[in-house]
């Protein structure tokens, strides 16, 4: 009889379920997640379709790799979605009418929400056809990546001027990159899994001239590459060897072994590894191409002894010359870039999830008095809303009391549906286009 299959993709069992002794929505597993979503999946084009699937990649293991989105979604329905299945972060991908690509980095449930332009974007097939020893469909993507960024804040003036950017949005922003991934311990994480780098540069405005503070004040760089490492201090008939051995045991092609057939013995290979080749050997293979070379210990398997064993090991007068403590090992670190690549410029900080005040903005400032009269704005609808909410909640409970405590019928009352000012339809805008009713503050100068 043949065995019955078992589900494990959506059925209790399954390895990306959610266990009962942690809820999705626990602190004991909050970790990073992220939804990579493209608003108005059937607008925004074939390229950005593409960009988003290799953001998503980037972003693994922590994402929604296989989310499908349809025409009639809203960022309504993403939100609501978002408690429960534990997701702190919406990257939000979208074209306005004008055929500029918005990008849009949102902290859920509360905010706040960056909005960048993407000027330049190159996907991750472009990039391994530009390369000529390309990487990538290994185990690199089994853990996240490690971030480095740099130029996040940018040095005090020296005239005294007001920056562009506020050195609190600076902070903000360093910290909700920083929070895309989980934090890595030097002390308990392990060398081998950490396996990829995203790289975050800052480009820092010129103050040379008056039109470059309005021009590009916070444009970021992302560049994605894999870790690759090779052993230093070995021959490269020792290394060839090696690789032969490993493409064997992987069943992987063979063309790269060494070819030992017009030899008489393997000590004339070792000796001179160009006779294997016909007597030459290519300038590049010389020497190991590397970007840095670090110390790290030595990783392979030890046998381990039962108490009888390590009793007569510590008695045995063989061991005194051995050396105590781990092996180290040297290797030769190099970075190949997987892809995608992308240009981001920042142009409004919001301060809810894609709504809300707004914090700064890259082409407009205002007054002191002009933020202070949008702030009495803001405080009387926030005024409104609270009032509007309690009616809505005496309304609820009246039909409740008029129907009776008999009739069981579903009449539940939640904050964020029955607040018709949570609504709000998602749009494409555009990135320079200025909300009119959010304040916008000017830095403290």
């Amino acid at each position: 009889m043949a065995r019955r299959r078992t589900k494990k993709r959506t059925h209790v069992g399954a390895s990306n379920g959610t266990s009962k002794s942690q809820p999705a929505n626990s602190s004991a597993s909050r970790v990073p997640k992220s939804m990579v979503i493209r608003i108005g999946a059937g607008e925004v084009g074939a390229s950005v379709s593409q960009l988003v699937k290799d953001i998503r990649g980037m972003m693994e293991p922590g994402t929604a790799s296989r989310l499908k989105e349809r025409r009639s979604n809203r960022l309504r329905d993403y939100t609501t979605m978002a408690g429960p299945l534990g997701v702190s972060h919406l990257l939000l991908f979208s074209r306005s009418t004008t055929g500029n690509t918005n990008l849009r980095l949102a902290l859920t449930p509360r905010g706040p929400t960056l909005h960048f332009r993407v000027e330049k974007y190159s996907l991750c097939k472009d990039v391994l056809k530009a390369m000529k020893h390309s990487k990538g469909g290994g185990k690199e993507y089994l853990s996240p990546p490690l971030l480095v960024m740099n130029n996040f804040t940018s040095p005090q003036p020296a005239d005294g001027e007001t920056p562009n950017v506020p050195k609190h949005l600076e902070s903000l922003t360093t910290t909700i990159f920083q929070s895309l991934f989980p934090p890595i311990s030097p002390q308990s994480t392990p060398l081998s899994s950490i396996r990829r780098v995203l790289l975050l540069n800052r480009e820092l405005p010129t103050s040379s001239s008056s039109s470059s503070k309005a021009d590009g004040s916070y444009v970021i760089n992302l560049r994605h590459y894999a870790i690759t490492t090779k052993r230093t201090g070995l021959s490269r008939s020792i290394r060839r060897l090696n690789a032969a051995e490993k493409m064997i045991k992987e069943k992987k092609n063979k063309r790269s072994i060494p070819n030992l057939g017009k030899l008489e013995d393997v000590a004339d290979y070792l000796l001179d590894p160009s006779a294997a080749a016909g007597g030459f050997t290519s300038g590049s293979e010389s020497e190991v191409e590397t970007d840095a070379e670090v110390e790290v210990l030595e990783t392979t398997a030890r046998k381990v002894l039962n108490k009888k064993q390590m009793e007569a090991y510590r008695k045995s007068d063989s061991n005194a010359s051995r050396p105590e403590g781990p092996a180290v090992e040297k290797r030769a670190v190099k970075l190949v870039e997987l892809g995608p690549r992308m240009k981001l410029r920042m142009t409004k900080v919001e301060e809810g999830v894609c709504n809300g005040k707004v914090m700064w903005h890259e082409f407009l400032s205002k007054t002191k008095e002009e933020v202070k009269e949008m702030e009495k704005v803001w405080e009387q609808r926030r005024r409104e809303k609270e009032a509007r909410k309690k009616v809505q909640k005496e309304n609820v409970d009246r039909k409740r009391k008029e129907r009776g405590a008999g009739e069981k019928e579903e009449i539940g009352y939640n904050e964020d549906e029955w607040d018709s000012e949570d609504l709000v339809e998602d749009s494409d805008d555009d990135g320079m286009e200025v909300d009119d009713d959010g304040p916008i503050q000017v830095p403290a100068g």
